[in-house]
């Protein structure tokens, strides 16, 4: 609680664990991520950051302990925990034969944007990444700054509930 306020949970783990035959990735993690708070991971390679995203983004089964995401069981509601989160993943996903425009395009149709609602979300995220001018560019002919802007983009087009960047 904070200034007489209370927040909603969007993030709930408790006891997380995951293993890979006998080696443990994630042991009995546990913690609360409320809307609006940013929250990070830091580690060395190999701690687990990585896997635990996966399991919240329901990728990969915890072998024991719970995790919710918007409410949202990550073991038995993993489709409806997708279409409400933005992830823009370590190495992000980009289609190098597609221009910018494109790109965005390919991004807000995957998420069931179209018409009006898909032009205006276009325009918002090549606004917001400062791409204005570049739209008829490949993501090859971006330094990577540019293209880690683009796949921000592309990440929140669709207007998500909760974002996850991996970096």
């Amino acid at each position: 609680m904070r200034n007489n306020q209370t927040y909603e949970t969007v993030i709930a783990v408790s006891k997380l664990t995951k293993r890979f035959g006998k080696f443990t990735a994630v042991d009995a993690v546990s913690f609360e991520i409320s809307r609006g708070q940013i929250f990070g991971f830091l580690g060395p390679n190999g701690s687990g950051k990585t896997t635990t995203i996966r399991m919240l983004l329901g990728l990969l089964s915890p072998s024991e302990g719970t995790a919710t995401v918007l409410g949202h069981d990550v073991r038995k509601q993993a489709l409806s925990i997708r279409a409400k989160l933005g992830y823009m993943s370590q190495k992000f996903t980009l289609y190098n034969d597609l221009t910018v425009e494109e790109n965005l395009r390919f991004y807000a149709r995957s998420y069931g944007l179209r018409n009006k609602q898909l032009k205006t979300r276009i325009n918002y995220a090549i606004d917001m990444a400062n791409l204005k001018g570049r739209e008829h560019v490949t993501p090859t002919k971006l330094s990577g700054g540019w293209r880690q802007r683009l796949a921000l983009g592309a990440a929140i087009i669709h207007e998500p509930d909760l974002s996850l960047i991996h970096i």
